[in-house]
């Protein structure tokens, strides 16, 4: 069960939201003649909401990072008091 280059190019194309109408109705169409097509389809979807996924943890991760650095390290004190003051109105 290899999917070919060519293969997941179209799947691609057909994920994305740029996509021509006329060719999504087409490839709609092969997915109901080749079921084994509809799956791989449906694992691509997966692999992206994984690494979007992946993506978000890490920005999350990064962001509590800096967050931590500005608000407890000594040499970030005045702007940690300036923030606080900005939010406080």
């Amino acid at each position: 069960m290899k999917t070919s280059w060519n293969e997941l190019r179209v799947i691609e194309n057909y994920l994305s939201p740029d996509g021509e109408p006329a060719d999504q109705v087409l490839f709609e169409a092969r997915m109901i003649l080749q079921p084994e097509l509809k799956e791989r389809v449906y694992w691509q979807k997966r692999t992206y909401n994984m690494i979007q996924q992946y993506g978000r943890q890490q920005l999350r991760s990064e962001i509590a990072k800096v967050h931590d650095l500005l608000f407890s390290a000594p040499e970030h004190r005045s702007f940690r008091q300036k923030m606080l003051r900005l939010f406080r109105k």
